[in-house]
C-alpha cells in the first residue's frame, strides 16, 4: 500500500484546476469521484483498481481511475504533476507582502445558496490555505436564481456552522455572515433580527444594475448608513469577462456568455459614506468581476476607505483568487492595515460589532 491518499490527490486536482479558472466540468469529474470512493474502503479501493474496476463507480472515468492507480502506486499522479508545474503567479514584493497579511476571507459562498461545495469542504479548503477564519456569506432570499438563504434556512445554517466550529481544526474558525441584497430603497434584504446575529454582513447590489444615477446612489449611500451592514460588496456589479469561474452554482451559471457594464452612481458620495460609517469597499478579486475597477479603488483609498480583499469563492479551488485582488490593490497603493481582513477574527467582530 502507499502512502499516498488517491481521495486527496483528486481533490488537490480539483482545487488546482478551479483556481486556475478551469472548465467547470473538468473540476467535477474529480470532486465526484473523490465523492465516489469516499464511499468506500481503502482495501475495497485497492482492490478495484488493482482488477481495473474502479470505472465501474458512479462518477469515476478513464482519467480519474489512472490518477487513482498512480497514487496507490505511489506515485504522483501525472495530472496533478502537470498542474502544479504550470502553477503559480509571480506577485510583486507588495502584492506577495499583502497577500501574507490576509488572515482570512470575508465573501464566501457554499451549496447552502448558489456555491458548489458543502461548508466543511470550503473550511477546510481555507484552512489548507493558511486562513484563521472565514465568514460565510451565501444570498439572502431575494436572490431566488442563487437559492438565497430564508430566514429560517439562515437559522438552520447558524446551527450546523455552531456544529462544524466544534469539530475544525484549533485556531481556525468559521464566521456567520450573509451577502445580503441592498433593495430598491436601500434596505436590507433579511430580517433585523437575524442580521444583529451574524459576525459580518456584506451588501451587495444584484437587481436594477441600470438604475439613474442619483437613483443608485441614494439606495446605496441608504445601505452603507445601516448599522448592520459592514461591507460594501462589489460595488459597481461589471462583469468583465463573459467565461464563468471554476465550479459554479445556479447563480454564477447566469453569467455565461456576458459581460456587464458598471452601474452608475456618484463614486465620491459612497465612499464618503463608507469613510464616515467606518465601512469597507470590498475588492472583489474574482477575475471576471476585477470590482472596483483600480481608479475607483484609488478614489476610496483617497475618501479614507477601508477595504476587504475578498474572493466571492463559490469554491474551494477559488479561495486562493486573494492574489488577483491583491495584485489590483498593491497597484493603488492600498497599504495592509486599511484591510479588515488583515486583523484576526476577534478584532474583527469587534468592528462589525461597533456599527
Amino acid at each position: 500500500m502507499s502512502d499516498r491518499d488517491p481521495i486527496a490527490d483528486l481533490r488537490r486536482i480539483a482545487f488546482l484546476l478551479e483556481r486556475a479558472n478551469e472548465a467547470t466540468y473538468r473540476v467535477r469529474a474529480f470532486r465526484s469521484a473523490a465523492a465516489a470512493l469516499s464511499a468506500l474502503s481503502a482495501a475495497d479501493v485497492a482492490e478495484r483498481a488493482r482488477d481495473g474496476r474502479l470505472t465501474e463507480l458512479p462518477g469515476v472515468g478513464d482519467v480519474t481511475a489512472r490518477c487513482v492507480t498512480e497514487s496507490l502506486e505511489g506515485t504522483e499522479p501525472v495530472y496533478l504533476r502537470r498542474l502544479l508545474a504550470t502553477e503559480g503567479l509571480d506577485l510583486d514584493a507588495e502584492a506577495t507582502a499583502l497577500r501574507a497579511a490576509l488572515r482570512g476571507d470575508c465573501h464566501t459562498h457554499s451549496d447552502w445558496s448558489d456555491g458548489g461545495s458543502p461548508i466543511e469542504e470550503m473550511a477546510l479548503a481555507a484552512v489548507e490555505l493558511g486562513h484563521e477564519y472565514l465568514v460565510l456569506t451565501d444570498h439572502s432570499p431575494r436572490l431566488k436564481v442563487a437559492r438565497g438563504l430564508t430566514a429560517d434556512r439562515l437559522r438552520r445554517q447558524l446551527d450546523h456552522v455552531a456544529r462544524l466550529n466544534a469539530e475544525l481544526p484549533q485556531g481556525f474558525r468559521i464566521l456567520t455572515g450573509i451577502e445580503v441584497d441592498i433593495l430598491a430603497d436601500g434596505s436590507l434584504d433579511q430580517d433585523e433580527e437575524l442580521l444583529a446575529r451574524l459576525d459580518v454582513v456584506v451588501g451587495s447590489v444584484h437587481s436594477g444594475l441600470n438604475d439613474e444615477r442619483s437613483k443608485m446612489t441614494r439606495r446605496m449611500v441608504t445601505a452603507i448608513a445601516n448599522p448592520h451592514l459592514d461591507i460594501l460588496g462589489h460595488c459597481t456589479g461589471r462583469m468583465v469577462s463573459s467565461r464563468p469561474a471554476g465550479v459554479v452554482g445556479p447563480g454564477d451559471r447566469g453569467h455565461r456568455g456576458r459581460t456587464r457594464k458598471e452601474s452608475d452612481f456618484d463614486a465620491d458620495a459612497v465612499f464618503a459614506a463608507c469613510a464616515e460609517h467606518d465601512k469597507a469597499v470590498e475588492i472583489n478579486s474574482r477575475p471576471e468581476r476585477q470590482d472596483p475597477p483600480k481608479r475607483l479603488i484609488r478614489r476610496a483609498l483617497e475618501a479614507g476607505c477601508r477595504f476587504a480583499i475578498d474572493t466571492d469563492a463559490h469554491a474551494p479551488g477559488q479561495l486562493d483568487w486573494q492574489r488577483y485582488g491583491c495584485e489590483r490593490a498593491a497597484r493603488c497603493g492600498v497599504p495592509a492595515e486599511r484591510v479588515v481582513n488583515s486583523w484576526p477574527a476577534d478584532r474583527l467582530t469587534e468592528w462589525a460589532l461597533r456599527h
